[in-house]
């Protein structure tokens, strides 16, 4: 499978001003396979330690960080030689020694000529729960998401369907609409994560994804247990299985006496912050107004909660489907929720360091699903899960604050109107090279 992600480290490799680099991201969205697979295409030799299959290789950072010593222990721990430049170093969870963290800072000021890369699923919980420090300045951090609509096509041999969105071809666009449609339902039930799509490119089981993706929300139910306390455990799982309810009530609006009659924040602050930290939820905040920077607007006591992957949803929803790829009606009130879903990971994926909020008025008089921060623009998008071309509440927010250009993200066709784009939801990852090609 191809990762977009692969050019972007090839960037970092001949970068003049490179530092050790630091993969983000949730368990099972491929940081390991990006890394060695990186180290495959544009290395000689890869030197690689996983510090959880292999505790005895944390000891190695307990001496002194003396680059000789420091070398030939992971030389020696991995099997291959460490030769500068011509050796990728990979420390693959690396939240399991602090000394290992600590390193990369030692390895940037006295060691540059070494190429090393270091990934940590829970990193963000390690450095919470341990006080561990981080080497700020000295690294290079990257996040990794569950793979984009533009990689799942291309693992699924629909390389012409991805050539032509990323061209922005909008007579080609029209013409192939059904069947974009029809794979963005695809993306919709399967979603990114890599082993789940590569299972369904070569066999289009639906037993197996869905076994698959079952058994990745088993294993975060064991990071759970694993790595918060006791006491935390029940309050995370309680947070996390009512995520998509919560999504699909008509205030989506993360109310905590929905995960259980009587639930008060400040008993389940501390569980959202902990998949937070994970990388297994994304908090979109509301805001007062859409002004800019849009951060500085948001309520800290009114958010919503997506999933960190739409096909994990989807299995949550519906774990054993009779039929595989359902329809989405069948999911009746969880169809918007399971859209809004997909729309969030692929703003988010495209876009990660653009700011995400959502408008409302009190009382559920109007709602616009999106304000996106891009560049200079505060964008509203309206999402529709179908072709139903009515949004009374974007047309409100366009009464009251007049954006630039509003979007309405629907099944329907693309288009131009006044300020108006609507964007067909296969294209959401490419509104950036639509609006630059519009303005």
């Amino acid at each position: 499978m191809e990762r977009t992600i692969l050019q972007e480290l090839k960037d970092w490799k001949t970068s003049a001003m490179r530092k050790p680099l630091v993969l983000e991201g949730a368990r099972q969205v491929g940081k390991t396979w990006v890394m060695q697979e990186f180290g495959k295409r544009e290395y000689k030799h890869t030197a690689y330690l996983n510090l959880t299959d292999k505790p005895s290789a944390c000891s190695l950072f307990e001496g002194d960080y003396e680059v000789g010593r420091l070398m030939r222990a992971i030389s020696r721990q991995s099997g291959t030689t460490v030769v500068p430049g011509e050796t990728l170093i990979i420390l693959d969870e690396i939240q399991e020694s602090e000394r290992a963290l600590n390193s990369l800072k030692f390895l940037h000021e006295r060691a540059p000529e070494y190429h090393v890369m270091a990934a940590g699923s829970l990193l963000g919980i390690a450095l919470n729960r341990q006080h561990m420090s981080y080497p700020v300045g000295h690294v290079q951090i990257r996040r990794l998401f569950p793979m984009s609509f533009h990689e799942f096509l291309r693992a699924l041999g629909e390389k012409t369907s991805d050539e032509i969105l990323c061209e922005a071809d909008a007579e080609m666009i029209h013409l192939m609409h059904d069947n974009l449609c029809s794979l963005f339902e695809e993306y919709v039930t399967v979603g990114g994560m890599p082993e789940v799509v590569k299972n369904y490119a070569q066999m289009r089981s639906g037993k197996t994804i869905r076994r698959l993706q079952n058994d990745i929300i088993d294993a975060y139910a064991y990071d759970f247990s694993k790595y918060s306390t006791k006491q935390q455990v029940t309050r995370i799982r309680d947070v996390w299985q009512c995520i998509p309810a919560q999504l699909a009530r008509q205030s989506s609006k993360f109310t905590y006496s929905h995960i259980k009659e009587g639930a008060r924040g400040r008993d389940y602050e501390a569980a959202i912050d902990w998949l937070n930290l994970c990388g297994l939820v994304h908090r979109v905040h509301r805001i007062s107004k859409p002004e800019f920077p849009l951060p500085h607007y948001q309520l800290a006591d009114a958010f919503k909660l997506f999933l960190s992957d739409t096909g994990l949803m989807s299995a949550m929803v519906n774990p054993n489907p009779e039929t595989f790829l359902p329809d989405r009606s069948q999911y009746k009130e969880f169809k918007g929720a399971l859209t809004e879903q997909c729309v969030c990971q692929m703003l988010q994926t495209s876009q990660p360091r653009s700011s995400l909020a959502y408008w409302s008025i009190p009382g559920n008089m109007a709602e616009v699903d999106f304000i996106l921060q891009y560049d200079n623009l505060i964008i509203p998008i309206e999402v529709k899960a179908a072709t139903n071309t009515q949004a009374k509440s974007l047309n409100l927010y366009c009464e009251k604050y007049a954006p630039k250009i509003a979007v309405r993200a629907s099944l329907a066709h693309f288009g131009v109107r006044d300020r108006l784009l609507s964007l067909p939801l296969y294209m959401v990852e490419d509104l950036p090279s639509v609006l630059g090609k519009l303005l």
